[in-house]
């Protein structure tokens, strides 16, 4: 399970071509996914392609330069729950193109299918096991749309059996752009202006608006529905709760530094997270070196925290094809993304180094850099910005089964934090492992912990509707 996309909606009231911005948006967000992208316009089939969304333009420019239209949605992904192939590339096409409920639809999160199949057999509606979530719920939002419902009344009619998290942008058949947030607020949506061209920019993140010069307007509540069309833009809520869960994980990993969400700057969390730490885990040491990328933020902060003097000791190699991927959301490949780090040797060989990293998942990352990456460095000490993650994630980080959690397989679910801290220490083979806690992730975020989901880390999934099934990786993709 890997389902952490990006996805854009964008609406022009000038009739303006908005595919280029699309692009645009989809390329800014391509960390958020890198296996498929799509785009979806009124009047023109849906677009979609295996790969990167800058391989494909160079591939098919002339292709890609022919589709045009005033709205249109675009998406960008990591599969969850399905099989990274083309056929379950997003946008989806919902229902018969001719007819006026037709939508084609983005989504960004993970569901638990079988609530939304028992919703469908209750409409009469018969699955088969091949479709993913997203599309399931398409299906279902289409059935409420026949029966006259619009679509406030369909996300609040289908809300109860939406068990998970999803971000979703949709399309319909009169060019209307419907943009709509879980009512826990798991995944990030944001809303913007772009005033060149009078339109409104829905996006996973900020930084696509201000890639593409546009202003941000604010987020995209939880549980609120938005409609553009000619004649503006109105909102409303179809679920109010009185905690959120937005996901730490968006802070420390996933998104753009420059990005904004819930009104705080994902760079500034992650530089306060490392001060946090530099006050938790005091060490003696030469240096402070980030592992690359998401954690240099928390490295400098832990640097000017502690007064031990920032180095960039590892350096990524974006110019091989691998050299872009996330490395923990690839589990067949990660070892080929951490071979793509070089250690500078004259910054690291003989030092006593503290190696800011986001977090350990399964722990691969780790022991290829300790072990071999920085095998000549005089010691190292790990400090991690996210707490231990014992437990898996069902509402979109690519964990889904405990048994492949390195803390979970060193320690199980009973241990304190200073006991996870030295095994998982002993088992990579390293001085000191120092783990951030909730209380210093809640701080370092700005966000109090009763607004974010922590069930990876405490096993508490109450902030989903009903507790999951724990399954196997082969059973997730199934």
């Amino acid at each position: 399970m890997h389902e952490h996309c990006g996805i854009v909606g964008i609406f022009s009231f000038e009739g303006k071509n908005v595919v280029p911005m699309l692009i645009i948006g989809l390329e800014t967000l391509q960390h958020r996914g890198q296996e498929t992208w799509g785009i979806a316009v009124p009047d023109h089939q849906t677009f979609r392609r295996a790969g990167t969304v800058s391989q494909s333009v160079e591939e098919e420019y002339k292709t890609i330069s022919k589709i045009n239209g005033p709205a249109g949605i675009g998406h960008v992904r990591y599969s969850t729950t399905a099989k990274s192939v083309l056929r379950n590339a997003h946008p989806i096409d919902i229902g018969n193109p001719a007819s006026k409920h037709s939508f084609s639809i983005a989504h960004n999160g993970t569901l638990e299918r079988q609530l939304i199949v028992e919703t469908l057999k209750d409409e009469g509606i018969t699955v088969s096991n091949g479709l993913t979530d997203t599309e399931l719920m398409g299906r279902a939002l289409h059935q409420y749309l026949k029966k006259g419902m619009n679509w406030v009344e369909a996300f609040e009619a289908l809300n109860p059996y939406l068990n998970g998290s999803f971000s979703t942008v949709i399309l319909t058949a009169k060019g209307e752009l419907i943009a709509a947030r879980d009512e826990k607020g798991f995944r990030p949506l944001c809303l913007g202006w772009h005033e060149e061209t009078n339109s409104y920019i829905v996006a996973s993140e900020s930084c696509a608006l201000d890639v593409l010069g546009a202003r941000l307007i604010r987020d995209i509540n939880p549980g609120e529905v938005l409609k553009i069309d000619k004649k503006g833009l109105t909102r409303e809520q179809f679920s109010v709760q009185e905690h959120h869960a937005h996901c730490p994980f968006e802070y420390t990993y996933f998104a753009h530094p420059s990005s904004r969400i819930e009104g705080v700057t994902v760079y500034e969390a992650r530089k306060n997270i490392g001060r946090i730490l530099a006050e938790k885990y005091p060490v003696d040491a030469d240096i402070v070196v980030p592992v690359p990328d998401s954690a240099r933020p928390a490295a400098l902060g832990y640097s000017e925290r502690s007064g031990i003097p920032f180095e960039e000791g590892l350096m990524k190699d974006r110019y091989k094809k691998k050299g872009s991927w996330r490395s923990f959301i690839e589990p067949e490949k990660r070892e080929d993304v951490v071979s793509n780090i070089t250690a500078i040797k004259e910054v690291v060989d003989g030092k006593r180094i503290v190696l800011i990293d986001d977090s350990i998942v399964r722990g691969t990352s780790s022991r290829i850099i300790v072990g071999q990456k920085l095998r000549k460095a005089k010691q190292v000490s790990l400090l991690l910005t996210f707490p231990p993650i014992i437990y898996p994630c069902y509402a979109g980080i690519d964990f889904p089964t405990q048994q492949e959690l390195l803390a979970y397989r060193v320690c199980g679910t009973t241990k304190t934090l200073a006991e996870i801290n030295k095994a998982v220490a002993k088992h990579i083979g390293i001085n000191l492992i120092g783990y951030n806690d909730a209380d210093g992730l809640s701080k370092g975020v700005g966000i109090p912990k009763c607004e974010m989901c922590l069930s990876c880390t405490t096993g508490d999934y109450s902030c989903l509707k009903r507790k999951p099934e724990f399954k196997t990786r082969e059973e997730m993709k199934q």
